[in-house]
Order: structure tokens, then C-alpha cells, then sequence
């Protein structure tokens, strides 16, 4: 189990097994892992190797079959339905590889920020001034008000790890956040993440095939076969 000062993500021997018709494949076996508070962690991998598993596990979005997982002191399977959906919103922020999983189109920047907020029950006060100053520290501030269409690939992103600090969660869990993007932009959002977890004390742990994640990331692993790598 985690402490205050202790690692922030502890997982024990994870198994994860999806039956698909008469089938049964095995994404996760076996698999310890442990993710230090204020950490920039990569996982490389090929596809299938259980990169996005492990991520759903770690988001509250799915349960293993066997082994145990602790985060920020939680045990994730022990949880109610309602902690659990409490975890997902506060202790947890997401940034996906396609920008229509993280933000909602017909909303401004801002309100896409802001919306984790609402959904959290934040005073309006609150939630306007940490918006504008998620905004302000991604350099977006004078964006606030666009939509998504009048925003770049690169800057939608931007918007979306905005949105991922909004309730100031322990973990941020990252999926391909650069896998759409060119080169340059890429490199952009990287160095973004490395800021919040220097300035924000944010642990993010991170799913890749970014070449560049090794400039970056502390840790680098490699999932292979659903067991971890240090690479």
C-alpha cells in the first residue's frame, strides 16, 4: 500500500484475461509496476502488448483478473462504485490520442476546462479563475474562447491537458498524447508534460511510441507480451 511519501501507483502481479467468443487472450501477466509521486513514466510497446489495458486499469475503467493495484494510498478494487467514480473524477485526469475523447467540440476552451469542475460541484469563482490559469500555463489564455475548429491539432492538446489538471488529480494517465501530431508539435506537448510534472507535482504515466519520450520521460519500461521491461 502507498504512503504519503511512498510511490504513488503500486501494481502487484496483474493479470488481466478478455474472454472474446471461445477465446481467451491474455493482455496482462503478471505485471509489478511502481510509478513514484512527481514521475514523467513512459511504457513503450507494440500494439497488443497491453499498454491501454494497463492504463484502463490504472483509470478506474476496468479491473484486472487477478493481482492487486494501489493508487494514492487506494486500493482500486476495493472501492465502491461511487468512490470509484469519485477517483475517476478527482484523483485521475486523462489525455487520449484523439482529441474527441478528451474534449467536446460545441465548447469553448474554457468550458471545456471548466466542465470536470462542474461535473466535481466547484464554485463557479473557482472554477473560472483555475481555467484561466491552466490555460494561461498550456499558453492558450488568449484562445479561451475558441472552439475546437478554430484550434489546431497541437493546441487542442494543449487544451485537453488543461482540462486533464482541472481537479487537480495525483495521476495523469496519457495515451499516444502525440500520436497525431507532427514532430515539432509533438516535441511541444512533450516538454508540456514534463512542466506540470515539475511545476504541478503531477505524476504522469505515459503510453508511447514517441522516439523522443526518451529526452523526457525519467523511466522508460517496455511492455512485452503483458510483462514490463526496464528499457
Amino acid at each position: 500500500m502507498t504512503t504519503e511519501n511512498g510511490p504513488l501507483v503500486i501494481c502487484d502481479n496483474l493479470v488481466k484475461i478478455y474472454k472474446i467468443a471461445d477465446l481467451e487472450v491474455v493482455a496482462l501477466q503478471g505485471l509489478d509496476l511502481t510509478v513514484d509521486r512527481g514521475e514523467l513514466m513512459a511504457i513503450v510497446g507494440a500494439s497488443g502488448s497491453g499498454k491501454s489495458t494497463l492504463l484502463n486499469i490504472l483509470g478506474g475503467l476496468d479491473q484486472p483478473s487477478a493481482g492487486k493495484v494501489w493508487v494514492d494510498g487506494q486500493d482500486l478494487l476495493k472501492l465502491s462504485p461511487a468512490a470509484l467514480t469519485r477517483y475517476r473524477r478527482e484523483k485521475v485526469g486523462f489525455v487520449w490520442q484523439q482529441t474527441t475523447r478528451n474534449l467536446i467540440p460545441y465548447l469553448t476552451a474554457q468550458e471545456n476546462v471548466e466542465l470536470p469542475m462542474i461535473v466535481a460541484g466547484r464554485p463557479r469563482r473557482e472554477r473560472k479563475k483555475w481555467a484561466a490559469e491552466l490555460l494561461n500555463a498550456v499558453e492558450l489564455y488568449d484562445r479561451r474562447h475558441h472552439k475546437l475548429s478554430q484550434l489546431s491539432g497541437g493546441q487542442q492538446q494543449r487544451v485537453a491537458i488543461a482540462r486533464a489538471l482541472a481537479t487537480r488529480p495525483s495521476l495523469i494517465l496519457a495515451d499516444e498524447p502525440t500520436g497525431e501530431l507532427d514532430s515539432v508539435t509533438g516535441r511541444e506537448i512533450m516538454g508540456l508534460f514534463q512542466y506540470i510534472v515539475h511545476e504541478e507535482g503531477v505524476t504522469v504515466l505515459m503510453v508511447t511510441h514517441d522516439p523522443t519520450v526518451e529526452e523526457y520521460a525519467h523511466r522508460i519500461y517496455e511492455l512485452q507480451d503483458g510483462r514490463i521491461l526496464q528499457v
